[in-house]
């Protein structure tokens, strides 16, 4: 795996673990009863986007390790990806 390679690898494992921390402990303004003129009542009350990302900084950098770890191994390699056959040896 190169460099550039693994820079993608984290940033695509780093914005999907930030999809999946957005919405867990999120409060809406309804909840909070106070609906700010012109938004809608369903938008976040707070901004916490900074606790977020160390959240998620925090979670995708070990499965970015395992998963440049089993990359880096040949433990799983694209041959093994290849269900169709149309990779030749």
């Amino acid at each position: 795996m190169s460099i550039t390679g693994a820079i993608v690898l984290y940033a695509v494992t780093w914005f999907m673990t930030l999809f999946c921390v957005l919405p867990y402990r999120t409060r809406s303004q309804d909840e909070a009863d106070h609906i700010v003129p012109g938004t809608p009542p369903g938008a976040p009350a707070d901004e916490v986007m900074q606790r977020k990302a160390w959240v998620t900084t925090l979670i995708a950098t070990p499965i970015w390790a395992l998963i440049a770890g089993i990359i880096l191994s040949g433990w799983i390699t694209v041959e093994d990806l290849d269900w169709f056959g149309r990779m030749k040896p």
